[in-house]
């Protein structure tokens, strides 16, 4: 294990553990992937369904901000605040967010009011595929520990954070542009993988060659799953096919006799 960075990477026989685990959960994404039927639209919710969605996102992100107040300030009482590593990462993701949301506003021939929400809500979501399982993994690997209680800052540190997350995905069903298809299951089962390949190497934070191209993939794959969502379904205005055609006219033709 080393301890460079914001968490203490993986060694032995737990970065063997994740690597499996992730296998196991992509390998079960892209098998609902090739089962499934869609692309189905999300169910969106009513208006009083919705208000509560972006009341408790506002919500969690203050409560988020608070808990981070806490935790900076017990690490500088302790004197344990440094200067954070360099973060290399930090310009794919804001390259991304502004993709994602110039995409979903050209792609879609919906209205300037839809696409533009669509835009803000996909561009808020997209990092959160992400992070979600990121901090899922690095949540109790966190360094420096911040005493007395290390495992209770770093509830008030994550816990907050997951909120924020999860709520902020959950905006994507506000969006009647979403819907589910077989290449998000794939795409994300992609970034899971991904995901083993960097736990084998130890999970590291992205201060080498290996970490750092591992990171970026993934997070490019996470923006290719958000993306996935708000694709248009093709158009079916073309008409059934002919095999289909011929059945009709055959049937009307039968009809008349």
């Amino acid at each position: 294990m080393t301890h460079y960075g914001t968490w203490v990477s993986f060694g032995g026989d737990a970065r063997i553990g994740l690597a499996v685990v992730l296998l196991v959960a992509a390998g079960g994404l892209a098998f609902a992937g090739t089962r499934w039927p869609g692309p189905f639209q999300a169910s969106r919710p009513g208006r009083a369904v919705a208000a509560f969605m972006l009341v408790t996102w506002v919500l969690a992100l203050a409560t988020f901000l608070v808990g981070l107040s806490v935790y900076v300030h017990q690490l500088t009482q302790d004197q344990l605040a440094k200067a954070p590593p360099a973060d290399p990462i930090a310009p794919v993701t804001l390259l991304g967010v502004a993709t994602m949301f110039v995409a979903i506003l050209i792609v879609s021939p919906d209205g300037l009011v839809t696409r533009l929400g669509s835009a803000v809500i996909g561009a808020l979501a997209a990092p959160m595929i992400f992070e979600l399982p990121f901090d899922l993994i690095v949540m109790a690997r966190t360094y420096p520990p911040v005493p007395p209680d290390p495992a209770l800052y770093r509830a008030l540190f994550f816990l907050p954070l997951l909120l924020v997350e999860i709520t902020t995905l959950s905006l994507l069903t506000l969006s009647p542009m979403v819907r589910v298809s077989r290449a998000s299951f794939l795409s994300l089962a992609l970034m899971l993988l991904v995901f083993a390949v960097w736990a084998l190497t130890g999970f590291g934070y992205p201060s080498a060659p290996v970490p750092i191209t591992l990171n970026v993939v993934s997070k490019i794959l996470a923006f290719v799953t958000a993306l996935s969502l708000f694709l248009p379904v093709r158009s079916q205005a073309s008409g059934p096919g002919p095999g289909v055609r011929g059945l009709s006219a055959l049937r009307r033709s039968g009809t008349t006799h």
